[in-house]
């Protein structure tokens, strides 16, 4: 609490002495200024000192009120409202520096007052000068603190905003891991009832999948190749489940190490083609198509399905869509049909 008010009592006495110094050179321009074709300088010096609570008091009151409560506020009716109450009350003041000089200062003497303090028109334009100098300075000031201001909350925004989507990825990261490894898990677990010389590959298999999920999920990124890799091990398991009863078609076209793509991106959409797809004349048929070119990724993915089975929905397509939204939000196209007995998955991802 100390520290506080010690800068605070800094702060004001730095703004005072900065203030001092204003009002001291402004009375160096007044004293300049009426003494112009003058050679009284006790006149010029008592007439500018005359002119400074008045020019200070009217450029106080634009700058700590009528500026930062009306204006900035937008209380423009009020705003124009003191203007003129403070431009009446203070031109009634220039008049009466008039008067000092010419009753006070040159004893009803008009020839002996300042050619310059002669004038009312002069002598309200350098007050005036003063009061719209610093109240424009106030202004912009104002005016690049509000813009900080502004950008501040801006970044605090953008700054929650990510936080949420970061949440929210990692939630369905969350739902996805669970159900992937349910289905991978069941099909080893059919293996090692019949205990298949299978069983050991697909430990391995589901090894790497494993690693795949635990830690390079967590990457914000990783390259087309790895997700193709844990494609082919995932498809690798399925083989070795459906047998006989599995025709799978796996291309893939110009595929780049430079290409970066979300991990757990693509795999789902193969997932879920296992998940729901039916036999078809005694075949699983799937067909998955993925091509690289430039910074675009078509994936296309195909099963068979049963005419009177509905389009799935579930956690896998609506998580990744999800993931789409918050990932490429206006740079994806995904296009999902239930044809007849085929059921297809079209993605179109443009990565810059």
């Amino acid at each position: 609490m100390k520290v506080v008010f010690q800068k605070f009592l800094l702060k004001k006495l730095i703004q005072g002495v900065l203030h001092t110094i204003f009002w001291c050179t402004v009375l160096l321009f007044y004293t300049y200024f009426f003494g112009v074709e003058s050679n009284n300088f006790d006149y010029v010096l008592s007439f500018s000192l005359f002119l400074m609570p008045i020019t200070i008091a009217t450029t106080y009151v634009s700058i700590y009120k009528l500026i930062p409560d009306y204006l900035i506020k937008k209380r423009y009716f009020y705003f124009t409202l003191y203007c003129v109450y403070t431009f009446i009350i203070s031109t009634y003041l220039i008049v009466v520096s008039v008067f000092f000089g010419l009753v006070y200062l040159s004893n009803f003497k008009y020839l002996k007052m300042a050619p310059i303090s002669r004038n009312m028109v002069f002598v309200a334009v350098s007050v005036y000068l003063i009061v719209i100098m610093v109240s424009a300075f106030k202004l912009l000031k104002l005016n690049l603190k509000h813009s900080e201001e502004t950008k501040q909350l801006e970044n605090k925004i953008l700054e929650t905003q990510l936080q949420l989507k970061e949440q929210e990825l990692n939630y369905l990261k969350m739902q996805i891991h669970p159900h992937f490894l349910f289905n991978t898990l069941n099909t080893l677990y059919g293996f090692a009832l019949k205990k298949a010389d299978e069983t050991p590959e697909m430990i391995l298999r589901l090894s790497n999948l494993l690693d795949y999920l635990l830690y390079q999920v967590d990457k914000p990124f990783v390259s087309i190749q790895e997700e193709i890799n844990h494609i082919e091990d995932y498809l690798k398991l399925e083989k070795l489940r459906f047998n006989d009863s599995l025709s799978i078609s796996f291309n893939t076209y110009h595929p780049s190490e430079d290409l970066k793509i979300a991990p757990m991106l693509l795999l789902p959409f193969v997932e879920n083609s296992f998940k729901h797809g039916t036999l078809h004349q005694g075949q699983l048929k799937i067909k998955i198509d993925l091509k690289c070119e430039n910074q675009n990724i078509w994936f296309y993915v195909e099963n068979t399905t049963s005419r009177s089975e509905p389009s799935p929905k579930g956690i896998g397509l609506d998580n990744i869509k999800k993931r789409l939204d918050l990932l490429y939000p206006n740079n994806y196209t995904l296009d999902i049909k239930n044809e007849g007995n085929f059921f297809k998955v079209a993605l179109q991802l443009r990565l810059s």
